[in-house]
């Protein structure tokens, strides 16, 4: 049975069509599950109690729960649990412009990549794009306060997923359903060739964020298992072919690895690889794990790399560090719960 957080606007007009219905009656349910936050059919009291019945046979309207949180000054992690009992995490974050979440899109990662905590335990299954939503609302429950920017950067890697992503972002996109605005929308991908190619044939105006952390190819294999599949010079030539026909800056990130990635030749070979795009860098200091070998960066050798890509011309920033009192690596509180 199909989670009505599962289906985007436009498939519910038609599953009403389907049914005899006005397609308005999808505005109506949108409505009293997103604006209203109302959860069960029998309670949207503007729709006839026959029609109530139909869509409590033909959808289910279970929820994720929340099985732990921790907080720190700005950051609240949490851990969902799902139906089958795996589990998934979500970190909010409280900036000057407003709440931001990152969330996950799938149940472990195959991606691999040498420094992140989600990839250690593999993937499982795809989140069905009900539980993305859920995460946003069950937070937004708990704070009692309104999440404006979303970030598809937890545990699993979203192009991996796509048909689900995209219904989760035109659900939170949707005038009618969390009104998230696109640009106030980003998707991370580890480089994921042919369906960056995709996703810029949607025509939707969300922010595309490169998981680069490597200015070569040597280093970049050894760091991140995709580059093998999907080479650097191509995934440059992607980046070079999605901002022109999205018209889109790509942001390219950057997690600060200490005496791996963090020397002055490294920010110089950044600088060449990245010359002539349409990209800004986000400099992420490292979260360490108690699983992971890596150490992140020194602030000093974060503030010399910044410098170098900023006196060569290129538009870079430097992430401010979040949760450093909590298990904020990505997938590190799942990784607990999983492990007991």
């Amino acid at each position: 049975m199909r989670n009505i957080y599962g289906i985007k606007r436009s498939d519910l007009e038609e599953y009403f069509l389907s049914k005899g219905e006005k397609k308005y009656k999808a505005l109506q349910v949108f409505e009293w599950l997103y604006e209203k936050k109302v959860r069960k059919f029998n309670e949207m009291t503007n729709i006839k109690k026959e029609l109530q019945d139909v869509l409590a046979n033909d959808f289910s309207n279970y929820f994720i729960t929340i099985e732990k949180k921790q907080e720190d000054k700005l950051t609240k992690k949490y851990l969902f649990k799902l139906q089958d009992n795996n589990y998934i995490e979500a970190v909010l974050m409280e900036h000057d412009y407003g709440l931001s979440i990152c969330v996950s899109s799938e149940v472990g990662c195959n991606m691999g990549c040498a420094f992140c905590e989600s990839g250690r335990l593999k993937k499982v299954r795809n989140l069905e794009s009900y539980e993305m939503v859920e995460q946003i609302l069950l937070v937004e429950e708990d704070i009692k306060k309104r999440i404006s920017s979303v970030v598809i950067m937890g545990i699993g890697e979203p192009l991996d997923n796509y048909d689900n992503v995209m219904d989760f972002i035109k659900t939170i996109n949707d005038a009618k359903g969390l009104a998230i605005g696109a640009r106030h929308i980003t998707l991370s991908t580890c480089g994921l060739i042919p369906k960056i190619q995709k996703l810029a044939e949607e025509n939707i105006q969300i922010n595309l964020a490169i998981s680069l952390h490597a200015p070569n190819t040597q280093l970049r294999d050894k760091l991140m298992p995709i580059n093998k599949a999907y080479k650097l010079k191509d995934l440059i030539k992607t980046i070079k072919e999605y901002s022109a026909k999205t018209n889109r800056r790509v942001t390219i990130e950057y997690v600060m690895l200490n005496g791996v990635n963090d020397n002055e030749t490294q920010a110089l070979e950044l600088v060449s690889l990245l010359k002539g795009l349409n990209v800004y860098v986000n400099l992420i200091p490292y979260n360490e794990t108690s699983h992971i070998e890596f150490k992140k960066s020194t602030p000093e050798r974060i503030k010399k790399f910044y410098d170098i890509l900023i006196q060569k011309g290129l538009t870079a920033t430097t992430r401010k560090e979040f949760g450093s009192k909590i298990d904020a690596a990505c997938g590190q509180l799942r990784s607990k719960e999983v492990k007991s």
